[in-house]
């Protein structure tokens, strides 16, 4: 079993930036790819970054890629998920998600694992 925390949405300004974090405990942090997935109201949840097991490949989706920075910490067993020049529509409730020991897949129902979400609201 792998318990996972987001923190770090709030409310911000276009052209913000911001940092999320997901904490997970229980088994080892490093079998996991991680996810992070964002839904905003009345849509899907969407697959926008994510970082292998190993730590040396990444993910990002169209929407996102050069804006947002995936990183995880070994030590702190902990995914990052750097924001920068925040848009409205990047408005969603972010999930972070594990997967045991896998590739980056997009499909959701991959993931083992999911936190419950921390809401990110950009606006003016």
């Amino acid at each position: 079993q792998v318990h996972l925390e987001e923190s770090g949405g709030k409310l911000v300004h276009p052209g913000d930036s911001l940092r999320l974090s997901c904490v997970t405990s229980g088994r080892t942090f490093s079998y996991y790819t991680m996810g992070w997935f964002r839904q905003p109201h009345g849509k899907e949840r969407e697959l926008i970054g994510a970082i292998a097991w190993s730590g040396d490949s990444t993910y990002y989706s169209d929407s996102v890629k050069g804006r947002f920075t995936i990183s995880r910490d070994y030590a702190r067993n902990t995914v990052y998920l750097q924001m920068s020049s925040l848009k409205p529509e990047d408005t969603a409730v972010y999930y972070c998600a594990a997967e045991y020991a896998g590739s980056i897949v997009a499909n959701a129902d991959e993931y083992d694992y999911w936190g419950q979400g921390t809401q990110v609201t950009v606006s003016s």
